[in-house]
């Protein structure tokens, strides 16, 4: 009996790691607005739903990074769902505080860029095999806003 037990549980395991999962990628990561709270970013995220069904999306997380430092991190509220067969953009909006903003204009040279790391965590949940987290992780260099973004 346990003989019969071990082949199903290696049966399951098996069809698990093959099933298909939706892929994911960053593509940019695009300076948005100057508010109040401090400054957001969009990073656009493609999302390839194999299934000709929809999938919910749980959870975006992130983690902006520059010269090792955490300079953001949170969590989009409401991402939504990725219908199915298709490509879906997710616009991750990405807010970095004033405070943040201030101590990198002191690091920085004349051509305002940093150089960053994003991390993200991107839970979906597949039927019957539950929530699956895509990491991502992209590196490059963004503007920090001039005198002209923000009046």
């Amino acid at each position: 009996m346990s003989e019969l037990i071990g082949k199903a549980k290696n049966y399951v395991a098996e069809k698990v790691a093959n099933i298909k999962k939706p892929e994911a990628s960053v593509d940019d990561v695009d300076f948005q607005k100057v508010s109040g709270e401090g400054v957001t970013y969009i990073a656009k995220v493609s999302v390839s739903n194999p299934y000709g069904t929809s999938l919910p999306i749980c959870e975006v997380s992130y983690t902006l990074k520059s010269d090792g430092r955490v300079i953001a991190s949170g969590n989009m509220e409401d991402p939504g769902s990725l219908p199915g067969n298709q490509t879906t953009v997710l616009e991750v909006p990405v807010k970095v505080p004033h405070s943040v903003v201030v101590s990198l204009v002191r690091d920085i040279g004349a051509d305002w860029d940093i150089d960053y790391q994003l991390d993200l965590g991107l839970v979906i949940d597949l039927p019957v095999i539950g929530d699956i987290t895509i990491p991502l992780s992209k590196k490059g260099e963004i503007k920090l806003p001039s005198l002209s973004d923000v009046f």
